[in-house]
């Protein structure tokens, strides 16, 4: 059963979401990864087919390219 994770962003731009969209699917080609830019929290939704999507792995790459990016407590 997939598993979902989902993050707060400072991500505002859409062409950065779309950026980053790019570069996280290159970096995890089997998830589902999708931007809520209208969303206060400004929504990173990750959802992985097999266990729980690596958190630290997600944030490491917004991290390097210059964005916050927090899991949402449950």
């Amino acid at each position: 059963m997939p598993e979902v994770e989902v993050f707060r962003t400072d991500v505002t731009c859409p062409r950065a979401a779309a950026a980053l969209l790019r570069g996280l699917r290159a970096c995890f080609p089997t998830w589902r990864i999708t931007f809520d830019l209208d969303d206060c929290d400004r929504i990173l939704r990750v959802e992985s087919p097999k266990g729980a999507p690596d958190a630290r792995a997600v944030a490491a790459v917004l991290h390097s390219r210059g964005y916050a990016c927090a899991p949402l407590p449950d």
